[in-house]
């Protein structure tokens, strides 16, 4: 039987690199590239087999080259496959073949390498709350949400014939009330990347115009800073990934110091789960879950009273299969 020719594919390496400065959640990007798109991107490099031996190994080499930053903690995110992700013909990510890209999460520290190697790369930190606006409740709700995005959503869901093409998923009211938290339904933190793809199946993000999905006469003004192809769909994948896991692994340590006060790491959590925690009922918290231990100096940096030091307390890794941070409700 004769077959049709096969669409080429080949495999890219996409690294969402997250570390905390100032406070704040940051996500490393890279330059555009020439002759591609001018909106700046993940790191990124084609899968050699020749060259590494794994995935990870041709992660680390392809970051390494782009950026100078040597990757400490890694672990596989996703697989993005989806047909039309990278328009064929686009320079060198992609080329004319279909790019499936096994997207990886990294942690590190801005102080874990040379700052100014980095920075020689192009390559740059980005708040990832300047490419997820809406994902940030830490000093409350934002005002976005209610001003633009849920009247936008709202239209795009009652419009004439607005589920037509899309009878196997369900209703796309019902999906705004569960992604966004409306009526009986709580905000969920982690419905990070239902929320992005409901903004991008509406065209209200500059990815869904560059995609040809809509004429961007929905954006009446920008959400969130654009990345290349779906690069900020990757970065919403790495945030939801990252808010799960601190609740069951102690990976909120690879963000950190060796020596942090208390507050240290209480910010670092409100950062990255995007909401405000009580500061007694986070105290207890981490003291019930024994993840920190005294180190019995204090310092002096926060301008006040001298505060204790802690460090993480790696022992607990072998009592007991998932120490985290199970934060409860909003404080």
């Amino acid at each position: 039987m004769d077959e049709a020719p096969l669409t080429p594919v080949q495999i890219g390496l996409n690294a969402a690199i997250v570390a905390i400065s100032a406070r704040e959640p940051q996500i490393l990007t890279v330059p555009a590239t020439p002759g591609g798109s001018r909106a700046d991107g993940l790191p990124f490099g084609p899968f050699d087999p020749e060259r590494h031996r794994t995935f990870e190994a041709g992660l680390r080499a392809s970051v390494e080259t782009q950026t100078a930053l040597h990757l400490g903690y890694v672990e596989q995110l996703y697989t993005f496959g989806d047909r039309g992700r990278h328009r064929r013909g686009a320079g060198p990510e992609g080329g004319g073949a279909h790019l499936v890209s096994v997207g990886y999460l990294a942690l590190t520290r801005t102080d874990a390498d040379n700052p100014e190697a980095l920075a020689a790369t192009g390559a740059r930190w980005r708040d990832w709350y300047d490419l997820l606006p809406w994902e940030d409740w830490r000093t409350g709700r934002p005002a976005r949400l209610d001003a633009i995005i849920l009247p936008r959503l709202i239209d795009w869901a009652t419009a004439p014939g607005a589920d037509a093409a899309g009878q196997m998923k369900p209703p796309r009211a019902a999906r705004i009330r569960l992604a966004f938290g409306l009526k009986d339904f709580p905000w969920d933190e982690e419905r990070v990347v239902d929320r992005y793809e409901l903004l991008y199946e509406a065209g209200l993000v500059e990815e869904a115009v560059a995609d040809k999905r809509t004429d961007g006469t929905g954006l009446a003004s920008p959400l969130g800073r654009a990345l290349r192809f779906d690069h900020r769909r990757i970065v919403a994948t790495a945030v939801q990934r990252l808010r799960a896991k601190i609740k069951y692994r102690p990976v909120i340590f690879e963000l950190m110091p060796p020596e942090f006060t208390l507050t240290d790491l209480q910010q670092t959590v409100e950062a990255i789960s995007g909401r405000h925690l009580h500061k007694q009922n986070f105290r207890r918290l981490v003291e019930g879950a024994e993840l920190v231990e005294a180190t019995g100096a204090a310092t002096t940096a926060t301008g006040g009273r001298p505060a204790a030091l802690y460090r993480f307390r790696s022992k607990i890794l072998e009592e007991r299969p998932a120490p985290g941070l199970r934060l409860g409700g909003r404080g």
